[in-house]
């Protein structure tokens, strides 16, 4: 079991420099009121992730710094989660620290290493549960009594609420969506609309990928045909002569005259030869050019109507690339990507029938979980409240009776809740109950919420048996309590005295108390003093033994240390405690 052993306290509020010395058992912390006794709360809280107030740092100091020195086995979570986070464990101990700067500035560390403060904290669950007057305000509200009743009923209401939670985020997700398409309807329905008109405009055009780059060329050709014969024509000739005029002078006559020419010598140099070679070459290429010069003129199509059709054409297309895309390949691109999403949106009808039937089918699924959390709820409330009266019983309110309110709020319609006992509830993310601890102080009177039927030393004693049945439930090695005793007195302060004893024998217990009552049965009693300046030093926190125990008890008991009677009253108080332990 892990033990906090000791804190060191330095510039925390009064406290200038003290170390506090805590024992496995039951530590009582005491002295005069302003005397600093509730910053060994603070600095705890400081030391498992508490915020980080500046107001704390001491006046004219740098920062507050709280050091911990807390024992651990190895194995166990804490010294598990601890090593996760890079700590050391050295000897046993696990060192932490807090420094909380004056500008609001806050360091952590733990076993020598800087980790982050939320670190800090999920090691407070493992080791500390800290009560406290404001602990008290928390549990007047029934959602932390409903918190309370399902920490107590452990895995009967955690597996049935973790099955519940699953259905409901997928409840809560299926809702979103079903809102989404059918409040978007219309919109959706004017997306579909536009996405048919533009895949009819293309569907009855039906291009052609490259379409609009062979027409563009086409019709360029179409515009200039007569230039186009013309030069053709005028090429041919050039080349190949013109039959009407013998005596005219072409290309090919000429090469071939030339190539007649050299071929008479070509066999008395091989230089020449290759150059009548050369002149053949372009003989034939001149005849090859001229014979498509004659075939082009022939082919060349310079019909009107088809110039008027090729226009006709590229209109319809160009009107189609105004719209869907700067050339025929991104229209198409769009009417594929259309199509698509057009097939996605006219599936929405039959998304929206699936979706309706898995939200019916949930909250059915549901209704049956609800009612299984509900049922376990009840089973947890009644030993509960059967374990927390039985404390009560020895915290001097033997009449006192504590049981649950668990109840559901009707539902406005059945579409809007889940059935719970046969009626529609509403439900949340933590099933369909409302909990409220309840509190009969003597027999005969009505059970009211513990708010408005406990006073002030009730409220303390019902916190105080709560804690003590989580004790046997979900034990945590440490249990501080802050003034938890306020509004206690005489017969009762001794039985929570007795009480908190009982819960030290299984946990380390640390009390800031008022109460001498409370203080008797303590293992060890720390006095907390101020000195002439109002500051808390290294001295001012010390362990008392023997006489000076006497002494505090006295001042507790009569405001007076010296007092014959106190002091005898405060030999018997110890007395007792020592007996009755």
């Amino acid at each position: 079991m892990s033990v906090l052993e000791e804190m060191r306290i330095r510039s925390l509020g009064v406290i200038d420099d003290a170390v506090v010395e805590l024992s496995p058992g039951f530590t009582a912390v005491t002295g005069e009121t302003g005397a600093g006794k509730t910053m060994v709360v603070t600095s705890l809280g400081l030391l498992l992730g508490g915020r980080a107030d500046p107001a704390l740092v001491r006046i004219g100091a740098k920062a507050a710094v709280v050091e911990g020195r807390i024992t651990v086995s190895g194995g166990d979570t804490v010294a598990l989660r601890a090593e996760e986070a890079g700590a050391e464990i050295e000897d046993g101990a696990l060192l932490i620290s807090r420094t909380v700067s004056a500008e609001g500035r806050s360091r952590a560390h733990l076993g020598g290493r800087s980790v982050p403060v939320g670190v800090l904290a999920e090691l407070a669950d493992e080791l500390v549960a800290v009560h406290g007057q404001t602990d008290q305000q928390g549990l007047l509200k029934p959602a932390r009594q409903r918190q309370a009743l399902d920490r107590y009923a452990g895995d009967g209401v955690a597996v049935p609420h973790a099955e519940y939670a699953t259905a409901y985020r997928r409840l809560r997700a299926v809702v979103t969506e079903l809102d989404e398409l059918t409040t978007r309807a219309r919109e959706r329905a004017q997306e579909a609309d536009l996405l048919r008109f533009g895949l009819g405009e293309i569907a009855a055009v039906e291009p052609l990928a490259g379409e609009d780059g062979d027409l563009a060329a086409e019709a360029e050709r179409l515009g200039h045909a007569e230039a186009l014969a013309s030069a053709a024509a005028l090429a041919h000739t050039a080349l190949a002569g013109d039959p009407e005029d013998p005596e005219g002078v072409d290309a090919t006559t000429v090469v071939a005259a030339a190539g007649r020419s050299l071929d008479a010598v070509r066999a008395h140099d091989p230089a020449l030869a290759a150059l009548a070679d050369r002149i053949g070459e372009i003989s034939i290429l001149l005849s090859d050019v001229a014979g498509e010069l004659a075939g082009y003129a022939d082919q060349l199509d310079a019909d009107p109507r088809r110039l008027a059709a090729v226009e006709e054409r590229r209109a319809a297309l160009t009107a189609l690339t105004r719209k869907y895309g700067e050339d025929i390949g991104a229209v198409l691109a769009w009417a594929q990507e259309g199509a698509a999403r057009l097939t996605e949106l006219e599936g929405d009808d039959d998304r929206i029938g699936e979706l309706t039937a898995e939200r019916d089918a949930l909250r059915a699924e549901l209704s049956g979980l609800g009612q299984a959390l509900t049922d376990a709820r009840n089973r947890a409330a009644a030993l509960f409240a059967e374990a927390v009266t039985a404390e009560l019983a020895s915290l001097a309110m033997p009449h006192a009776r504590v049981s649950f309110d668990i109840r559901q709020t009707e539902a406005a319609d059945e579409a809007s809740g889940i059935e719970i006992d046969g009626r529609s509830v509403v439900y949340g993310p933590s099933g369909a109950d409302e909990v409220e601890l309840l509190l009969a102080p003597h027999p005969g009177a009505q059970p009211r919420p513990i708010a408005k039927g406990a006073s002030g030393g009730e409220l303390s004693r019902v916190m105080l048996a709560v804690e003590v049945v989580f004790a046997g439930a979900d034990p945590v090695p440490t249990y501080l309590f802050d003034e938890v005793d306020a509004g206690v007195g005489g017969k009762a302060a001794v039985e929570v005295g007795r009480r908190l004893a009982k819960l030290a024998r299984s946990a380390q217990v640390v009390v800031v108390t008022h109460l001498p009552q409370v203080a008797a049965f303590a293992d060890r009693q720390l006095l907390v003093e101020k000195t002439v300046d109002g500051s808390v030093t290294s001295s001012g926190v010390t362990v008392l033994e023997g006489e000076d125990r006497v002494r505090e008890l006295s001042r507790m008991l009569a405001g007076q240390e010296d007092s014959q009677t106190a002091r005898a009253h405060a030999e018997e108080l110890l007395a007792a405690a020592r007996s009755d332990g």
